[in-house]
């Protein structure tokens, strides 16, 4: 527990100099908490420290956290990969969905989410730096999903999440999520109303502060290692 607290503590004091850094807003940065492979007891003592957002990445293992936690006011964001039968679970539990990369998916959330649930928040997942081997819509396609997305009654979209290649140079991690920022940018310029950035982990949420990251998604850092 103590240790948890600490670990809070100095989150909250690297993403206050952040801000600082960035000439950004106090408290215009959220701390969501990467829980995966924690145990429930885990997650119990960061919320009784006041963390209240938890992010998992796979879904049997969230199932049971959210059943033995459900005492406790959590908001629930899923950031794993998104198979097509799993969508009617996660529509069903989470608050947030920050890995819809594809129309097919986004409809199928859509359709299982229910219609006496406030509608499922989501952020696309763009794959900003290229990689073969990462998930995301490409840049060049992002407006049309999008347009797409936005008449889904049961979604409400909320912003871009991205991971870029990893990298130690400050400049090199600055300029990955700048790319995402700017994307963004350009899709409030056209009138689609997004407040959230979802980028930056435990080695590179300076950088995505500084870039205009609205949510950092830290693992390590809070937990340790993962188990």
């Amino acid at each position: 527990m103590k240790s948890i607290e600490q670990s809070i503590s100095r989150l909250q004091e690297r993403i206050h100099a952040a801000e600082i850094a960035a000439a950004r807003s106090p408290n215009s940065v959220q701390l969501l908490a990467v829980s995966k492979t924690q145990a429930a007891d885990a997650l119990r003592a960061a919320y009784d420290c006041g963390q209240r957002c938890f992010a998992e990445n796979y879904l049997q293992e969230a199932e049971s956290k959210i059943t033995g936690l459900k005492d406790l006011q959590i908001e629930w964001h899923f950031i794993g990969s998104i198979q097509s039968n799993k969508t009617r679970t996660i529509a069903a539990l989470f608050d947030w969905v920050h890995t819809v990369d594809r129309l097919k998916i986004a409809k199928r959330l859509n359709e299982h989410r229910s219609q006496h649930q406030t509608p499922l928040n989501i952020c696309l997942q763009v794959n900003i730096s290229g990689e073969a081997s990462k998930s995301g819509v490409a840049p060049a396609e992002l407006a049309e999903l999008v347009a797409a997305v936005r008449q889904l009654p049961s979604l409400r979209l909320r912003g871009l999440m991205a991971l870029p290649a990893p990298s130690a140079d400050f400049s090199q991690q600055c300029s990955g999520f700048a790319a995402l920022s700017s994307l963004q940018q350009q899709l409030i310029d056209d009138g689609v109303e997004l407040d959230t950035l979802s980028m930056g982990t435990t080695n590179d949420m300076e950088a995505a502060i500084m870039s205009g990251a609205t949510m950092v998604r830290i693992g390590t850092a809070l937990f340790g290692a993962r188990r």
